[in-house]
């Protein structure tokens, strides 16, 4: 999937994808729902690094957008969100404990 092309739009479209999907993965609040979020990442890019058909590494980055919204759909229903908002209050995060 990202060497399609090594420089130009489909290639930062790729990239940008991917650091998204890590961001948005690395949200979750439960070890294991985060942690799977980044290996099935990384995996899925690893998986498709040499395709080059233009087409297919649409299709690819469609699936990718698709998984995007669900990973922050996902995360809106896990209300697993964790860290800090802008005036430096604490989000909203599941006690610790068993899940």
């Amino acid at each position: 999937m990202s060497t399609v092309a090594r420089t130009g739009e489909s290639a930062g479209k790729v990239l940008s994808l991917y650091r998204q999907l890590l961001r948005q993965g690395n949200q979750f609040s439960s070890y294991n729902f985060r942690e799977y979020a980044k290996r099935r990442t990384r995996d899925a890019f690893r998986e498709n690094k040499n395709v080059e058909d233009p087409r297919q590494v649409q299709e690819l980055v469609q699936k990718g957008l698709q998984n995007l919204q669900m990973l922050k759909d996902r995360l809106v229903v896990e209300g697993g969100l964790s860290g800090k908002d802008k005036e430096g209050g604490k989000l909203r995060q599941k006690d610790t404990g068993w899940d």
